[in-house]
């Protein structure tokens, strides 16, 4: 199962459907969000929620439960879009000859 959908399944099972709904479409995810600190977003948004279940899914989210799996970050990795940023960013400059 997908860690967007280990989360949405948590987020229902803690009576946060609103905020399951976001985290089925990724938003809180490492490599699917569209923000640039989806888990520190995620916990925001569960200390607003504001009950003790919000507070036990802030723990495990903390503990890392649902961070982006190595087979996820290897599949975002070989997005030919991410392939040509990781190309252009590591892209070393040519040194000029010896003279």
């Amino acid at each position: 199962m997908h860690t967007k959908d280990k989360l949405a399944k948590a987020l229902v099972e803690a009576g946060l459907e609103r905020m399951a709904v976001m985290a089925e479409a990724g938003f809180y995810h490492d490599y699917l969000s569209p923000i640039a600190y989806p888990i520190t977003q995620l916990l925001s948004d569960l200390r607003t929620a504001n009950t003790p279940a919000s507070y036990a899914l802030a723990a495990r989210v903390r503990d890392g439960e649902f961070d982006a799996s190595k087979e996820e970050a290897e599949a975002w990795a070989e997005q030919p879009e991410v392939k040509r940023a990781i190309a252009y960013l590591t892209d070393k400059p040519k040194r000029p000859p010896d003279l």
